[in-house]
């Protein structure tokens, strides 16, 4: 099977390349990238007004399958993540049952070869039951397929069991994925600890219950010596602490989310739910933070933490309900709005959805290099639309953004040379 994407901007940050060129995919892989090719023969997509970029990669997904299917499933969750020109996303282990044994890890990754339309990485738990007392068996979950292991969801509370977690990683050189939040900080509250949580009568959660539990996670890492991801990176200090550790050579990477750099707490003014997240949504000097450790590439990776919910968990009282919000269909055209304010330039935004998490995960993704697997995004970076929530192909419907008027838009997705998804 041979493909010819001709007449588009390719854009691939892990080479350098930013060039009108055409490429050739031939069997599932990359074959070549040159000006001017031709071969009658192939199947031609002419890509004329689109960039041509490394599949986009989401390190930090729940596709809630197994146990939780009526908010998302394999299927629903790979199918929003092609819509999204994702072609390859990691999938959080707080399923029911959790996924912290081989046979669970099997399921999800014969049931996404089965029936998913994108790669699907799981991430094992690390300690059993994410109960945070032991930890789960390293090896085995490796062994079945988990390319990292983390508790998301809840945090190792534990410094004992982290550092512990932290050696035993090192020694079959899994990242850990640490949810760095110190419960006994965030008490009963619900959205971020500031004027806003006053004004509505909401008890709020302070910056340091995350930074408290980054400062630690970090300097058992670079006690260690193992390789540590932090998640969803929503403060100043957290951007401020995993820039020092890094320049002193702390093996750490870290991850924000599309909500963290465009949305403020102002946003749960009406008690809306479906801006309650874990964690809350800050002031407007942390988004402007955020946006810096984008810039200077703190922050390598852009990640959605998609996390969808039945209506029912979010059509109740603030206070009771659920965390999170669908991401998949959204990141790429609110990356992109980063670009248009100069935060990011456009290799950079790419970086952040590609070669930023393939690093991070040690997954074999995000470059365009010949030789590699045919995983390709076309972007329309000119496209605009509004979001209809009951449009989005996630089962679930939970985005603060309905209504928004949007730019970008994924054209094409292939994986392994199949186009997945074209809009």
């Amino acid at each position: 099977m041979k493909t010819l994407i001709k007449n588009g901007r390719v854009l691939d940050p892990a080479h350098q390349i930013d060039a009108n060129l055409d490429v050739l995919a031939v069997d599932g892989k990359i074959a070549q990238i040159a000006a001017g090719i031709e071969l009658p023969d192939a199947e031609t997509i002419d890509a004329g007004g689109l960039l041509v970029v490394p599949g986009l990669i989401d390190i930090h997904v729940h596709l809630r399958d197994p146990g939780y299917e009526y908010k998302e499933d394999i299927v629903s969750g790979t199918r929003a993540a092609a819509a999204g020109g994702f072609a390859a996303v990691a999938c959080m282990p707080n399923t029911n049952p959790i996924n912290d044994n081989k046979a669970v890890t099997t399921y999800i990754r014969q049931k996404a070869a089965a029936e998913g339309q994108v790669r699907v990485y799981p991430v094992g738990s690390i300690t059993k039951g994410l109960k945070g007392e032991s930890l789960a068996e390293f090896g085995d979950l490796q062994a079945a397929g988990c390319v990292a292991v983390s508790d998301d969801g809840r945090p190792v509370t534990s410094g004992e069991i982290m550092r512990r977690a932290l050696e035993y990683a090192r020694s079959f050189q899994l990242p850990v994925i640490s949810h760095a939040e110190d419960l006994s900080l965030v008490g009963d509250g619900v959205m971020n600890e500031g004027f806003v949580a006053t004004q509505l009568g909401l008890r709020g959660i302070p910056w340091v219950a995350e930074d408290a539990a980054v400062a630690r996670d970090v300097l058992l890492a670079e006690f260690t010596g193992a390789r540590l991801h932090i998640a969803h990176v929503s403060t100043r200090g957290a951007v401020e602490i995993i820039r020092a550790a890094q320049r002193r050579g702390v093996p750490v990477t870290a991850e924000t989310a599309p909500h963290y750099f465009t949305l403020t707490d102002e946003a749960v003014r009406g008690y809306d739910t479906h801006a309650k997240m874990n964690p809350p949504l800050r002031g407007a000097a942390d988004v402007q933070a955020i946006r810096d450790g984008l810039a200077d590439g703190t922050l390598s990776v852009i990640a959605t933490d998609h996390a969808p919910h039945h209506v029912d968990e979010k059509n109740v009282e603030f206070n009771l309900a659920l965390n999170g919000i669908v991401g998949l269909e959204t990141a790429l055209p609110l990356t992109l709005r980063l670009v248009e304010e100069g935060v990011l330039t456009l290799t950079e935004a790419i970086a952040r959805l590609t070669i930023g998490p393939a690093r991070a995960l040690g997954l074999p993704g995000g470059t365009l290099e010949v030789g590699r697997a045919a995983d390709i995004t076309l972007v329309d970076p000119t496209c605009k639309w509004t979001l209809d929530p009951a449009r989005l192909l996630s089962r679930s419907k939970n985005t603060p953004f309905g209504g928004w008027q949007l730019k970008g838009a994924a054209a094409l997705t292939m994986v392994d040379g199949r186009v997945v998804y074209q809009r």
